[in-house]
């Protein structure tokens, strides 16, 4: 299923090495400009296997449907299953009408009993004046 050679991933990973040696060369040291090619020639050689494999998967021809034996046209058992998969769904279109339809509620003596909430209102009953002593009590501290 691999497109080409195992030259292709030798020459990605050369020409990998190559590029990134001369590229860092010029910032780094000998050793580090070496270690850092060696590494983009396994990185390069390594998605030369991933272009390789998506090449021969594009390329790849296609199977007509007839092509593939069909389960249940006598052929012994194992033979021709997994080949072939059926994407019809049942109709449930029923099912969806039920469901879009209006129901009666089955207990009405719930919503006659809803009430909406009705908190107290917070309302102080203080004088002004002792909460102005309050709020200079609290500043003072």
């Amino acid at each position: 299923m691999l497109f080409g050679s195992l030259r292709m991933n030798l020459w990605s990973g050369a020409v990998g090495f190559v590029l990134t040696f001369l590229l860092s060369l010029n910032s780094n040291l000998l050793m580090t400009s070496l270690i850092r090619g060696l590494i983009a020639s396994a990185v390069w050689f390594l998605l030369a296997f991933a272009v390789r494999f998506l090449l021969g998967f594009l390329t790849q021809p296609e199977h007509p449907a007839s092509a593939y034996p069909q389960a249940d046209s006598g052929a012994g058992l194992g033979e021709g299953l997994g080949t072939h998969l059926d994407l019809t769904t049942p109709d449930e279109s029923e099912d969806l009408n039920d469901l879009l339809k209006p129901q009666p509620d089955s207990e009405p003596s719930k919503a006659a009993d809803f009430k909406p909430l009705n908190p107290p209102k917070l309302v102080t009953s203080k004088e002004p004046e002792e909460l102005a002593k309050a709020v200079r009590h609290l500043t003072d501290k």
